[in-house]
């Protein structure tokens, strides 16, 4: 059951880079990311009134630490992932949200001081080798915003990495749901200075009714449900053997935007795809055995 589960979490998780994408075609992103931060927000709110959830029982000791959570839940992850998917397409940021059980490895190896195997570290390299072949598919340079939404898309990556991993210890003290909704609406507030520094309200009139209806699926769905299912599946699973799933969100996401945008498959690609999903089973192998031998 947990794996149908993931699966359709990394379905929905696809999705958002579907009509993410579409919005930024007419929408600046700070502006989509504001609305949909605030309607998901109020929607977790809502739920734990509903589940008569004490929204205030964060420990003294931890309010730091969610409010780091939702520094990175969305002033960091969901901002650097909307400027990116503006920049770039839509697989290739799927793809670089691929790279995040990598980018978990290379945490738990710095900073956990987790053995380094031969195999990680053959894992690693291939899949940075297929990164690097799509971030230079057409050219190096700053001034490309092709090339600057792929790095901002690498940012993005990392900083779910550190969302998933920093946010365990929280899970399973407070349950998934609770601290979810919590970043969730720390993460709000802490962005509220940017977009006013932005000045997104001055945008609200650019908004149509076949924008607010993608912007509030991004928040029920993407923000909401999709969320849960990978906080409900972190609570019952190591971080890094749950960072296997990703592999599927780029295979979806580009299916989908071969069928809504006609996107153009070319040969650096997918070979750029493969070597980045090749890698991460690889560097993955050793690495979920002995997480889940620790759980």
């Amino acid at each position: 059951m947990i794996y149908f589960l993931l699966i359709f979490q990394q379905f929905l998780a696809s999705t958002t880079h579907i009509f993410a994408k579409n919005l930024t075609f007419d929408l600046p992103p700070t502006l989509v990311l504001f609305f949909r931060s605030l309607f998901a927000s109020i929607m977790f709110v809502l739920i734990l009134l509903i589940r008569k959830q004490n929204i205030f029982a964060i420990k003294k000791k931890d309010v730091p630490k969610f409010f780091i959570l939702g520094a990175l839940s969305i002033p960091l992850n969901q901002l650097l992932f909307f400027v990116s998917i503006k920049l770039t397409t839509a697989p290739n940021v799927a793809l670089a949200y691929a790279l995040s059980p990598i980018f978990i490895l290379i945490i738990a190896v710095i900073f956990l001081k987790e053995k380094a195997t031969l195999r990680k570290i053959i894992g690693i390299v291939v899949a940075f080798v297929g990164i690097g072949l799509i971030l230079i598919e057409k050219g190096v340079s700053l001034k490309s915003e092709y090339f600057l939404g792929n790095l901002i898309a690498l940012v993005a990556s990392l900083s779910w990495a550190f969302y998933t991993t920093y946010g365990k210890p929280l899970i399973r003290e407070y349950g998934s749901i609770y601290t979810t909704a919590i970043s969730m609406v720390l993460g709000f507030l802490l962005y509220l200075p940017i977009s006013i520094a932005v000045g997104d309200i001055s945008y609200v009139g650019m908004i149509q009714t076949t924008h607010w209806l993608q912007i509030v699926y991004l928040a029920v769905m993407t923000s909401g449900l999709s969320y849960l299912l990978w906080y409900y599946a972190l609570k019952r699973m190591s971080a890094s053997s749950l960072g296997v799933f990703n592999n599927l969100q780029p295979v979806f996401t580009t299916i989908l935007s071969v069928i809504f945008f006609k996107q153009v498959l070319t040969s650096i690609y997918l070979l750029g795809g493969l070597l980045v999903i090749v890698g991460v089973i690889l560097a993955q192998i050793n690495h979920v055995d002995e997480e889940s031998r620790r759980e």
